[in-house]
């Protein structure tokens, strides 16, 4: 029989690999600790302003992003660099979530009550605006390679879809897409369609080209709940769909 070894108990909260798998990033209140993956021992500890909500390793691993929702900022933690690291402060705006965008030097911070989006560059202090986003948390996407975003608006009663190129933070297109209240949209694997959802209320799946081509809207029944879940096949030929009736399905991508 095959035996397991237990390491020692340990405190904390929004625990996190770092993608490169060497490091254990942890939360206690308003401390961050960095652990060695394979020993558990600190090898680095950051004091934030206060409690921390959440956090979020870069993808190259080299930062880690600290939410602090109670004071409206995040702060971010260079690994390699314990003297470094910047608060990003949204102000009167106050702060619902943020994330870092794929090429880990820009942070994506959403303002309360959907008022904007402030995308916050590492690099050069830059930083960009778009406004009214439909949520805080959902209905925004990168491509698998990262050179494009997704992002779902609400204007004058009708969802939005719009489509960013990622250097520069360009507009490249914006459609209206043919959802009574969209849920959140989701890009395919190789970046070529375009996943629409419904509201909960609904079940409707909706297939877009990123040109803003409809494909495909898949409606399985009526007056019943819609999609609790679903997720891409690695090819992106199907669409895996959870629902509430607690049923399976799987969509052709045409």
């Amino acid at each position: 029989m095959q035996s397991y070894q237990y390491s020692e108990p340990h405190s904390g909260s929004h625990v996190q690999f770092s993608p490169d798998g060497r490091l254990l990033a942890s939360a206690v209140a308003y401390r961050l600790l960095l652990r060695d993956a394979l020993t558990l021992q600190i090898v680095q500890l950051y004091s934030c302003v206060d409690a921390i909500d959440g956090l979020e390793w870069s993808h190259d691993s080299a930062f880690v992003l600290c939410i602090i929702s109670k004071r409206g900022v995040a702060q971010v933690w260079s690994v390699s660099d314990a003297e470094w690291h910047c608060k990003i402060d949204e102000g009167p705006v106050g702060l619902a979530h943020a994330r870092w965008s794929p090429d880990g030097r820009h942070v994506l911070a959403a303002a309360d009550f959907n008022l904007r989006i402030t995308i916050w560059s590492l690099l050069d202090r830059s930083v960009y605006y778009i406004r009214y986003p439909k949520f805080s948390r959902e209905g925004l996407d990168f491509s698998r390679d990262g050179s494009l975003m997704v992002l779902a608006e609400r204007r004058e009663f009708r969802d939005t879809i719009n489509v960013f190129e990622c250097d520069g933070w360009v507009p490249l297109r914006s459609f209206g897409v043919a959802t009574q209240d969209l849920a959140d949209v989701k890009w395919s694997p190789d970046g070529s369609v375009l996943c629409v959802v419904d509201t909960i209320l609904q079940y409707q799946v909706l297939l877009y080209t990123a040109a803003g081509v409809h494909l495909q809207t898949y409606r399985p029944y009526e007056h019943a709940l819609g999609v609790k879940t679903y997720s891409w096949s690695p090819s992106g030929q199907l669409l895996a769909l959870g629902s509430y009736d607690e049923k399976i399905r799987t969509v052709g991508i045409p």
